[in-house]
């Protein structure tokens, strides 16, 4: 074996490849472009982005967007999170902006193509995923060591394998570190909430003649919540439809079904108790429930976090290496009160909390209310005599069956603990073959655990129990010390032994796992073609993956019980594992030509078998390769392109997750209200889905904007596919000195795509054409409804409400231009710094099924375009370096965006043909059942970031930095027009700054 004379090169051998296409040089480039053509230093490690051919002399030819340890530092971004955000072309995903449906965990969506169509890289590897959808968790990358991130667009599944259908985010570390770093900082709003405090500490050196390196850093966060009723523009919920205050309907007082308060005729109804809580009203107007002011804009968040790594050259020939990432973060996720919302119970018409005027309500339920006659449930005799019945037994004895809905509101909040333990770990070998090649062979594994603790849950089933009492010191069925509830009294009726009895904590355990091993060989041939000075370069190698993944529910999660938990948190366990063969080539055709100083053309393939650990052993293999080349045809000009086809193999939750029933979001119903009673061929579709006979005119919207939905897992699901490709340029002008630009086409399209219909696919299936909608339709019929109300809402064990089944007949496509322009100069007095980098998103459509409406999505909101997604984006900072200081303002910029156009349509469709169900029905789409003009549309945001730093000695730095300096509030669009996982306390918190104006301040101690 020849020994390996070139330490770099030797180093560069353990990184495997990061993310789509450039070097650390290239990458750099994009932002900082007039560094880009510094060759790496000696000692450096080169992490080459989406190729595993590592050569410091090759550009790649797809394109890489770079943002450094300095931008990071300057903006004083705490999180991965925050520093994604910022980086135009990426959609936001689930974060600590939301925390009603956040899982404890921070995603990212690159392209708007789905957070799970992504990879998340450290230093080129693959880490253990958050749960069983595959994903990263960004809480666990460790922002202090952070040296840049890299963002490749498009397929790179050749490189990387599954799942890079969008692209790669890819977080580089600091290589080689010698020296101890500290840094602390905090963070606070201008409205003196929201602190946000962090300290990291690194601390490195080489030791044995710089054979060796070990690095080790430590750091800590902790951030405080920032409720929605601390901000003017989301203390109360707003109707996005009627721009009147709303709120949910379980509500307190209680409302109840089946009651009757007038004993008339076709008088049945969902009727809440008066204030006082002596009778029912005697309409349907009932006060609202306003749960903004218990949810927040700044999840609290804790932090722990370790990450070692360390090398050292065994001999000249053979380098060990080594690294390990430890983390443990605990998320508080905070949402509205607990209660009862609209299940099923039986009330005993001598319960002893129950007015007279409240059991005569019960008791006049009409019961032929469709043949127009009269007909009460009980004549008001048998309502008398069943008041004093209190044994079961007794003759008189009656029970009511109704719809309860009631807010806990003394009870408090409900809070979502989640505790998650990370760590991953990897051990490697690498070494030279010959001088130009080299080996490394390494393995990891990892593994995630995570507890979610939930307590201020109702139990549905006591709260069943509860209500069937005769007598305020005991229930009908009294084996645990069951506490009657008095659910018919006016607010605070509900007292602290009652609440006791009625919850209980529950816990959700999800446990994840990641083996992982690799062996590659990786260098250049050592001969050129003719007209080319640069040898052929290869890497050629072998990979196995496995995955394992698991929920573990306590029996209360199982069941569904608990109140207002959006369904239950079935047992789910899966795994799978992947063997893999894979190549990739660099041949440089012509250079230092005339118009040809260089052409290069690259290709690679990978093959993979996926055994997934189910019976019957399913099972599957792919292909995917690349082709792309560059041309630089004079120096500072270069054409770039690449063309890819992709794979994601189904995660674990896609092939394991049972059927089951949760929460999504619809606003009109088109069954609700009186347009069923003058349409019977509508009235016999709600009929079909399962809504009873009385409720036809009574079925209501959800105030809340939220609709029960069916779905789960299919292990028929296979691989989904995809073909993207890029072309650009890269100009850097010699006669320019100090100015770059970069201009870059993506075009994306998954195929096979594996999705379920969004609420307006569902809902289109079944009501596209009203009068065409038939009771016989399976796309009617698998919509079911609640069997005592006819909603779409209710108990998940009776309401199954829309289907959204999984399958792999969706289509995936968008299409954009990346860019950006770099100038940098000594103008005497301090040298300036200008860096822009945008997007521009020509389209992104969904199609779920061949029948489903295409949808068009940039620029758009709507519950079916779920996180916004602008046409225009950018990032532009300008910076001047004096001696001493840096002054450097951030701009950034998001195009408007308006309300989705086919909802708007759908919407104004549902006004015209059931008038009678739309506030101040109207012929144009003024009024009735649409979205109020005012929320119809966010006009376009400028955000502007300060920041000084300070160069107060060698060792010692501060920095100062206002974000959001104009302290922009976001645009009111009310809390029922999007998905509630975005559209929060009225507004987009996620895309558009809620908490105002804040102040940072960091100082960082090098020594």
């Amino acid at each position: 074996m020849k020994t390996f004379s070139k330490r770099a090169l030797l180093r560069a051998s353990a990184a495997p490849a990061i993310l789509g296409a450039s070097l650390i040089a290239t990458a750099a480039f994009a932002q900082n472009a007039p560094q880009a053509a510094d060759a790496p230093a000696e000692g450096d490690t080169i992490i080459v982005t989406g190729s595993l051919i590592r050569n410091p002399n090759l550009e790649r030819a797809t394109p890489v967007l770079a943002t450094t340890a300095d931008q990071i530092e300057l903006k004083q971004n705490n999180t991965a999170e925050d520093i994604l955000r910022e980086i135009p072309g990426i959609v936001p995903s689930i974060g600590s902006a939301v925390n009603n449906g956040n899982g404890g965990a921070s995603f990212v969506n690159l392209r708007g193509l789905g957070s799970n169509r992504n990879i998340v890289l450290l230093n080129g590897d693959r880490l253990v995923p958050a749960e069983l959808n595959g994903r990263f968790d960004l809480n666990n990358v460790p922002v202090a060591l952070v040296e840049r991130v890299d963002v490749l667009t498009g397929g790179a599944s050749t490189t990387y394998g599954a799942d890079a259908i969008s692209g790669v985010v890819n977080f580089v570390t600091k290589s080689d570190f010698a020296g101890l770093e500290a840094n602390i900082s905090n963070q606070i709003t201008d409205e003196g909430d929201g602190n946000y405090f962090r300290a990291d500490v690194t601390v490195g050196a080489n030791f044995d003649d710089g054979r060796g390196n070990a690095v080790f850093a430590i750091g800590y966060q902790q951030s405080d919540p920032v409720y929605q009723g601390q901000r003017s523009f989301s203390i109360d919920q707003v109707d996005s439809y009627s721009g009147s205050v709303g709120g949910s309907g379980t509500s307190t007082p209680s409302r109840f079904s089946n009651v009757n308060a007038l004993g008339v005729d076709n008088g049945n109804g969902t009727r809440q108790i008066t204030p006082d809580g002596t009778a029912f009203r005697t309409t349907s107007a009932f006060d609202p429930f306003n749960f903004n002011p218990y949810n927040i804009f700044q999840t609290p968040f804790e932090r722990f976090n370790m990450f070692g790594a360390a090398r050292y050259e065994v001999s000249d020939a053979v380098e060990v290496y080594t690294r390990g990432i430890f983390s443990k973060n605990t998320v508080k996720t905070i949402i509205a009160p607990s209660g009862s919302f609209g299940i099923a119970v039986q009330v005993p018409l001598s319960n002893p909390y129950l007015s007279t005027a409240q059991r005569n309500a019960f008791c006049a339920r009409d019961m032929n209310s469709a043949a127009g006659v009269y007909q009460p449930l009980y004549s008001q005799a048998e309502c008398d005599a069943a008041a004093l019945a209190t044994d079961p037994t007794d003759p008189n004895y009656r029970e009511v069956t109704t719809a309860f809905s009631r807010r806990a509101v003394e009870l408090g909040p409900r809070i979502s603990e989640f505790t998650t333990t990370f760590f991953d770990y990897k051990l490697g070998f690498r070494g030279g073959i010959t001088d130009t090649i080299s080996w490394d062979v390494s393995g990891a594994y990892g593994e995630s655990d995570q507890t979610q603790t939930q307590s201020g849950y109702w139990l549905n089933s006591r709260v069943r129990q509860a209500l069937l009492a005769t007598n305020t010191a005991t229930c009908l069925s009294d084996t645990n010390g069951c506490v009657p509830l008095n659910a018919f009294g006016a607010n605070g009726s509900i007292t602290d032994p009652m609440n006791a009895f009625l919850t209980a904590d529950s816990q959700v355990v999800t446990k994840t796992s990641l083996a992982q091993a690799r062996g590659q060989i990786n260098g250049d041939f050592g001969w050129t073609v003719p007209w080319a000075s640069e040898a052929v370069a290869f890497a050629i190698g072998g990979e196995y993956r496995k995955y394992t993944a698991s929920q573990e529910s306590d029996l209360l999660s199982q069941s569904g019980d608990l109140g207002g938990a959006g369904g239950a948190a079935p047992n789910i366990d899966g795994g799978y594992d992947v063997y893999e063969a894979f190549g990739e080539l660099v041949l440089p055709l012509v250079q230092d030509k005339p118009f040809f100083q260089d052409l290069t053309l690259e290709t690679g393939i990978r093959y993979s078998k996926y055994s997934v650990d189910a019976p019957g052993n399913p099972s599957y293999k792919t292909t995917t390769w690349k082709a792309g080349g560059s041309w630089t045809p004079v120096d500072g000009f270069k054409i770039r392109g690449n063309y890819a086809r992709a794979v994601r193999a189904p995660n674990i939750a896609e092939l394991f997750t049972p059927n089951n029933t949760l929460l999504t979001n619809l606003t009109i119903d088109p069954c609700a209200g009186a347009a069923p009673v003058g349409n019977a061929n509508l009235a016999a579709v709600c009929l079909a889905q399962g809504a009873p006979g009385g409720q036809i005119g009574l079925i209501e919207n959800d105030p809340a904007g939220q609709v029960n939905y069916t779905g789960g897992g299919n292990l028929n699901v296979g691989p989904e596919k995809s073909d993207s490709w890029t072309l650009g340029a890269v100009f850097q002008p010699t006669f320019f000195p100090g100015f770059s630009a970069t201009v870059d086409y993506y075009n994306i399209k998954v195929k096979d795509a594996i999705t379920s219909p969004t609420p307006g696919d569902a809902i289109a299936a079944c009501f596209g054409n009203v009068t065409a909608s038939s009771a016989t339709d399976p796309a009617c019929t698998i919509i079911r409804r609640n069997p005592l109300t006819g909603n779409l809402f209710g108990e998940a064990a009776t309401t199954p409400g829309l289907y959204l089944g999984l399958s792999n007949l969706g289509t995936l496509k968008t299409d954009g231009v990346d860019f950006s322009l770099n100038y940098a100069k000594d103008i005497g007095f301090a040298k300036l710094s200008l860096a822009l980098t945008g997007n521009w998103t020509n389209s992104s459509k969904f199609q779920a099924t061949p029948t489903s409406i295409d949808r068009e999505c940039v620029g758009y909101y709507s519950v079916n375009c779920a996180s916004i997604q602008p046409k225009w984006q950018f990032s532009q900072r300008t910076t001047l370096s004096f001696d001493i200081v840096d002054v450097s303002l951030l701009w950034r910029y998001i195009d408007a965006v308006k309300f989705e156009p086919q909802q708007l349509a759908d919407d104004i469709d549902t006004a015209l043909d059931f008038p009678d169900d739309c506030p101040n029905p109207t012929t144009t789409d003024e009024g009735g059942c649409v979205v109020d003009p005012e929320f119809r549309k966010i006009p376009a945001e400028h955000y502007f970031d300060l920041t000084g730093r300070f160069h107060v000695s060698d060792n010692i730095t501060l920095t100062l930095t206002v974000q959001n300096m104009l302290n922009n509030k976001p645009k009111v669009v009310g809390n029922t027009l999007g998905s509630t996982s975005y559209n929060s306390g009225n507004v987009y918190p996620s895309t558009y700054d809620a908490l105002g104006r804040r102040y940072a301040a960091a100082v960082k101690f090098s020594f």
